[in-house]
């Protein structure tokens, strides 16, 4: 379960940085429904890499989506 979530982790990294590009910032929204289900399946696993790994994604996505105005 733990390898799962963190390919998942790992899957979303890319995109939250090509979110912070200008006129891109609508890429966040696509992390953040990818992040929450890592993090459910990392809560699973005995190892909680992969939960933490979601975590730190999803802050920084939703971060992101607050400075630019694309969170209500």
């Amino acid at each position: 379960m733990n390898l799962i979530s963190i390919v998942l982790a790992l899957l979303c990294i890319p995109l939250m940085f090509l979110g912070f590009i200008p006129l891109l910032g609508w890429v966040n929204w696509l992390i953040l429904p990818g992040t929450v289900v890592g993090a459910i399946i990392g809560a699973f696993g005995e190892k909680k890499t992969g939960l933490i790994l979601n975590i730190i994604v999803f802050v920084v996505g939703a971060l992101r989506l607050s400075i630019g105005g694309g969170l209500v």
